[in-house]
Formats: C-alpha cells, structure tokens, sequence
C-alpha cells in the first residue's frame, strides 16, 4: 500500500489528540484510533483512484454483474458474525483491471482492492471468499497501523508531530510506501480468514487453494502477491488444520463454487 509523506504526517497529526485512548490490536499496542483508519482509508482510496494509470479501477456501472458477484461475496463474509468491525468500516470493493498482476490488498477502513489478475489466477469461488478473508483481515485486525505504532514507537512518532526528529520524516515517509506485515500478521489473517468463512457456505480453507496452487506451479514465476505475502511454506497445513479444528463444513454447490466463478472470471 503506497501513501505519500504528506497522508502520513496528516494522519499522525490527527492521532495525536486520541493517544489517551491507545488500544491493542493485532497483537500490539496502536496510537491509532478506528477513525483514524478510517480517514487513512479514504484518504488512500481518493489517491488511488486520482491515478488510473498504476490503479485503472473497472466502473462498477459498466460492469454490475462482476460487482454484484463480488460484493455478493463480500457481504457473505461479513454476514459470519466474525469480523469485528463490520459495521466500523466501509467494505467497499473496487476491482483493478490488470491481468498481470496476481494481488488483493485491504486499507486501513476497509477499502477492498482485488486485481483481475488474481481473479483470473484462481479456480473457485472459495479461493477467491479465503484471499478476500485474509485481507479483510489484515483492516479488521488493524495491522498496518498496529505495525506503524509498533515500527516508530509512539514517542517518536509524537516527537514528529511537534517538530522533533524531523531528520527522521524522509526516512518515515520512504519505510511507509514499502510497508509490509510481519510474518505473525499474516499468519493471523490466515487464521482469520478461516473463521470468517467458517460459518459461511465456503470452504472456510479457501485461502490454502491459492498456496497451493503456488506450490504445485513451482516458484520459477511466484504471483505478484508474494511481493507482500511470506512464502507459502507450511501455511497451507496450517490453515486446512484450522478449518478441521474448528469444525467447518461448506455447502457451497459445486456449480456455484466452480461454473458460476468460470462465468465471473469470463466477464473481466
């Protein structure tokens, strides 16, 4: 997720004034409040969308059907009465017209991004509800801004606030643009995303499809999502163990959860 130094600055502006309020989320301590992510989403979104050329989102006028499957799916995950901040965020979903690029990212405030690349990449309809889990994890955890607070400390982020450090705002601005999560980030979107789908119609393990279809490809030519993304390693074991253990069963029809994704995929 890129943002420029001047989103960064404005949104640690803001959070200054609710440092009383420092919460714990994905696992660390967070400076940031939920509206705080949620200006930090939006705000990223009208950047993203201010340039088509890197982002050249599909018109969800143009292209309804593909939309209304999407958010269809979207609105299933969030009906599992498992994502924590379901009616704290936007869940807005924006397919991103790129055949080459194989990725789905989630913003603070749950801005949805899936590239048609990804799309296109899978082969049912669960593969694509586990990608989406995990991202939508990584909003409804709070990693990113959990990882900011954890990476710049809250004192240093404060001494930029009030004109301290400012050696230390190109050095800021450059790690923020790179922003990648931690290993036990993703290991708990991974775990997230099978409870999310856990009580939907979905193989709650549908984002162990996407692993394994890197593995059983080879790594010659790894999808772009793996720039952002550990290697699979023994992710898919983990997540299959942590559907088994939670007991889930899908009943998702195997028309709906193989022909009718061939039929989305066909209309990008």
């Amino acid at each position: 997720m890129n943002i420029t130094k001047t989103l960064f600055y404005s949104i640690i502006a803001s959070s200054a004034i609710s440092l009383a309020g420092c919460s714990k989320d994905g696992g660390g301590i967070n400076i940031f409040s939920i509206e705080d992510d949620k200006q930090l989403g939006l705000q990223t979104k009208s950047q993203i969308e201010a340039d088509p050329g890197q982002f050249p989102i599909l018109d969800p006028a143009t292209h309804a059907a593909a939309y209304s499957y999407i958010n269809a799916l979207r609105d299933d995950i969030l009906a599992s009465g498992k994502v924590i901040h379901k009616d704290d965020f936007i869940w807005e979903v924006k397919i991103i017209k790129n055949d080459e690029v194989q990725n789905a990212f989630c913003t603070p405030g749950g801005y949805i991004y899936v590239y048609t690349g990804l799309i296109k990449y899978l082969d049912n309809k669960s593969a694509l509800a586990g990608v989406m889990g995990h991202e939508m994890a990584h909003a409804d955890r709070r990693h990113s801004t959990t990882q900011m607070t954890k990476t710049y400390g809250v004192q240093t982020l404060l001494d930029v606030v009030v004109g301290k450090n400012q050696g230390l705002l190109t050095q800021i601005g450059a790690e923020l643009v790179n922003l990648k999560f931690s290993r036990s980030d993703e290991s708990e979107a991974d775990e997230y995303s099978v409870k999310y789908l856990c009580p939907t119609k979905y193989h709650a393990d549908g984002a162990a499809y996407f692993f394994q279809k890197i593995i059983d490809m080879g790594s010659s030519n790894p999808p772009e999502f793996l720039s952002t993304h550990p290697n699979p390693d023994n992710r898919v074991s983990n997540i299959k163990q942590k559907a088994t253990d939670g007991g889930c069963v899908s009943s998702i029809a195997s028309n709906e959860e193989i022909d009718g994704y061939n039929t989305f995929k066909a209309s990008l």
